[in-house]
């Protein structure tokens, strides 16, 4: 429960955050590498090893760097880590021919970093693109599972927006449909959606985020891999009822965003 409430406090403070004092930070963040799967994967760690931790997965196209804030509200009470993950931020970024850029392949390299970090319990935080990803390693560890933190990853299709419908063209037919989907996932209006949303408050939002993030699109690359990516995301569509049939089994603690 103390868990859950640290979460709910700082998610919600956020934009307050922007515009008052933070309070001193006991443990600062540290940013390393690590060598996964002959991969340099890039993260960020903040807080005390022996205190419980909470494994944070990103989203599109993002990269550990959007937890930056909850680092500095949780990091006295918990363990914080968040990787990049190999495609992403300051991971390393291999060439589609070489690397096949999928949910089960990233979420492989996932687990094997835990691994390598000996992170053997951990509250899993899924956002987005951590849901395809944070549901496999959930699935192929399941005793590792404290909870779960979902914040924008759906598991069912009424989650699914108008927006969809190009997406859902170009898992029927990639050729015919790969120009509209670029257009649809990757321009920068769709960038800057991702965090403005809807909210008639825009001025609380850093446009730094999403020019940010943009900039990081247009990196030479990356829209093979997040085509490529997002080609695969079908598959976790496809395996709705197999994360629901999980979730209604295991009961996990859950805090959905």
């Amino acid at each position: 429960m103390e868990l859950v409430l640290s979460m709910m406090l700082a998610i919600f403070q956020l934009p307050v955050q922007a515009q008052g004092k933070e309070r001193p930070v006991k443990h600062p963040t540290l940013y390393r590498m690590i060598q996964v799967d002959r991969l340099s994967i890039f993260y960020r760690e903040a807080g005390p090893k022996d205190a419980p931790t909470i494994l944070l997965l990103h989203g599109l196209p993002s990269s550990s760097r959007m937890f930056e804030p909850l680092f500095a509200r949780l990091s006295d009470r918990y363990h914080m880590v968040a990787p990049d993950y190999p495609g992403f931020g300051h991971s390393d970024w291999p060439d589609p021919k070489k690397f096949v850029y999928t949910f089960d392949h990233i979420a492989e390299t996932m687990n094997h970093f835990t691994e390598s970090l000996g992170l053997s319990r951990y509250t899993l935080y899924m956002q987005d693109y951590g849901g395809p990803v944070g549901f496999r390693v959930a699935l192929a560890h399941p005793e590792r599972i404290e909870a779960l933190i979902v914040q924008d990853a759906v598991a069912h299709n009424e989650g699914l927006g108008a927006n969809w419908k190009t997406r859902r063209a170009f898992w029927t037919d990639r050729a015919a449909n790969e120009s509209a989907l670029r257009t649809n996932l990757l321009s920068l209006q769709t960038t800057r959606t991702r965090h403005v949303g809807s909210d008639p408050n825009v001025e609380r939002y850093d446009p730094d985020l999403w020019t940010d993030e943009f900039a990081f699109l247009n990196q030479p690359g990356q829209v093979e891999i997040q085509s490529d990516l997002f080609y695969d995301y079908r598959t976790y569509v496809e395996n709705y009822p197999r994360w629901q049939a999980w979730m209604h089994e295991k009961q996990p603690r859950l805090l959905v965003i």
